[in-house]
C-alpha cells in the first residue's frame, strides 16, 4: 500500500503541531522543516481544519495548532478520512470494476485482508503515541524565528 503525498503531508502537519503543543505553528515552518511546498501544505491544513484535527487562525500572525488533544487523534481514522481505500484495487468498487475475473479471483480477498490488517495496526496508534514527549522531534523540527 502506498499513501498519497497529500496524506503523508497531512500526517506531517499533525506531527509537527503535536510536537509543539499549545503553540500556533505557521505552515511556512512546516514547509521549511520538511522541505515541502507551502501550497501543498495549505490545502492539507485546510482539510484537517474542516475535519476538526486542526484549529486554524487566519491572518498575518495566524497559523495552525491541534484542534483536539493528540490522545484523541487516531492515526487509522485520519488515514481513512484522507485516503480512498475503495480505489485500492479496481475490483473493490463494483460500480467501476471492469476486471473479467472479478468474483473468481482470490486476490480481491487477499488484498481486502491486507488492507484491513494495515488499518488495524494504524487504529492502535494515536498521534500522542507517535510524538511521545515531542522533545526529539522539536530538536529536528524547530519553529522558525519570526522575521
Amino acid at each position: 500500500m502506498r499513501l498519497t503525498a497529500y496524506t503523508n503531508y497531512s500526517v506531517r502537519i499533525l506531527i509537527y503541531c503535536a510536537s509543539h503543543p499549545g503553540q500556533l505553528v505557521r505552515i511556512q515552518d512546516v514547509a521549511f522543516a520538511f522541505g515541502i511546498s507551502k501550497a501543498h501544505l495549505l490545502k492539507a491544513a485546510r482539510q484537517l481544519g474542516q475535519l476538526g484535527y486542526l484549529s486554524t487562525v487566519r491572518g498575518r500572525s495566524g497559523g495552525v495548532q491541534l484542534g483536539m488533544a493528540a490522545e484523541r487523534i487516531n492515526i487509522g481514522e485520519v488515514i481513512r478520512e484522507l485516503e480512498d481505500s475503495s480505489e485500492f484495487v479496481e475490483c473493490f468498487d463494483p460500480t467501476t470494476n471492469t476486471c473479467p475475473i472479478a468474483g473468481t479471483c482470490k486476490l480481491t480477498g487477499i488484498f481486502r485482508r491486507g488492507l484491513d490488517a494495515f488499518y488495524r495496526e494504524l487504529d492502535a496508534v494515536t498521534l500522542a503515541e507517535l510524538v511521545g514527549t515531542g522533545k526529539q522531534l522539536r530538536a529536528k523540527l524547530p519553529l522558525l524565528e519570526l522575521a
